[in-house]
């Protein structure tokens, strides 16, 4: 608990390059520590206009702002091989020592179908990841030995080959996931968990599991725990509600969206979305109080670090609410 610290979560689908790392450095000034940003090729929907390459931004941010820099989440399987990952992550570690953790997520059909491979059902998706992550862990561990490492498996092949550039330190590999059996997965292979708002007892469930999946490989510590929480917060309620609707519907989607592949159907989708949906999902209110309860709860479920996004157009008068009234609440 004495380590928690809490971020912004940079949505990058809703921002250009520049506003994302001007927010960084903005809220690090204010008392924010560290940013996760997620890899998107797509927004969400068309309003949201923005899909910049994260490895690019989070450079960017790193020689702006000295807090972590995290993905939330980069998936390894379908738009980028395992080794390309292995390699974005190891030269981002590199310039930043110790500063970088990789979110990886076994993906969307919004960002992943792009490139015109078969779009597979969950289950495969996820093996595909996790065979993913022992490529990219046999990288790192390979090249800070010094040598070469290959790879044939069902879904990947990596010929001889190492990462050159190495960072004295390796970045922890947290496994993004809403599923209690995966969680279980990422406990037995992984450095941490990641996941967004949602019930407390479904969060507590996954990180259950999570401990089980470490136990069971006879790993030390308790792993990297991750929460990713949407706020809407305005000055009045009814901009707060106004802007969780048209800035962050997606949050209140009651349906599956792993396999919807465009912005322009998931526009239709959340036209679907009702101010009730937001409940146990986004935080809508002008309390900040409200706001510092609902992250208070799931800073006493043991969280390390819970990152940030607020569905407003002021950004900055955001962060100067929360940095004043709600992070200095926040019990450690």
């Amino acid at each position: 608990m004495s380590d928690l610290r809490i971020g912004i979560a940079a949505m990058l689908e809703r921002f250009t390059p520049r506003e994302a790392v001007d927010l960084a450095r903005y809220a690090e000034a204010a008392g924010f520590s560290g940013v996760m940003a997620s890899d998107h090729i797509q927004p969400w929907t068309p309003t949201q206009g923005n899909a910049p390459f994260v490895w690019n931004v989070l450079t960017a941010i790193g020689e702006h702002t000295r807090g972590e820099i995290g993905t939330g989440a980069v998936v390894p399987t379908f738009r980028m091989h395992p080794a390309a990952v292995a390699h974005a992550s190891a030269t981002l570690a590199a310039m930043n020592p110790g500063r970088h953790w990789l979110g990886l997520g076994a993906g969307e059909a919004l960002n992943e179908h792009v490139v015109g491979r078969y779009w597979p059902e969950p289950a495969d998706r996820i093996n595909r990841l996790f065979e993913a992550v022992e490529i990219i862990q046999k990288l790192f561990a390979g090249s800070r030995a010094g040598r070469d490492v290959r790879h044939r498996g069902e879904h990947f092949t990596l010929e001889s080959s190492r990462l050159w550039t190495v960072p004295a330190e390796t970045p922890p590999i947290v496994i993004a996931t809403a599923g209690p059996v995966t969680a279980k997965r990422a406990g037995r292979t992984a450095d941490g968990i990641m996941t967004v708002g949602a019930p407390l007892d479904r969060i507590a469930t996954l990180f259950a599991r999570f401990d089980d999946g470490r136990r069971e490989s006879g790993r030390r510590g308790g792993g990297l725990k991750i929460v990713q929480l949407h706020h809407s917060w305005a000055p009045t309620e009814e901009e707060a509600l106004a802007n969780a609707l048209a800035h962050w519907p997606v949050g209140g989607l009651r349906v599956g969206r792993g396999d919807i592949r465009s912005p322009a159907e998931f526009e239709q989708l959340v036209k679907m979305v009702r101010p009730e949906d937001f409940d146990g999902r986004v935080v809508v209110s002008s309390d900040p109080d409200v706001h510092r309860a609902a992250i208070q709860r799931y800073a006493d479920l043991g969280v390390d670090r819970i990152h940030l996004h607020n569905a407003s157009v002021d950004q900055r008068a955001w962060v100067d609410v929360f940095a004043r009234d709600v992070l200095p609440k926040v019990k450690r």
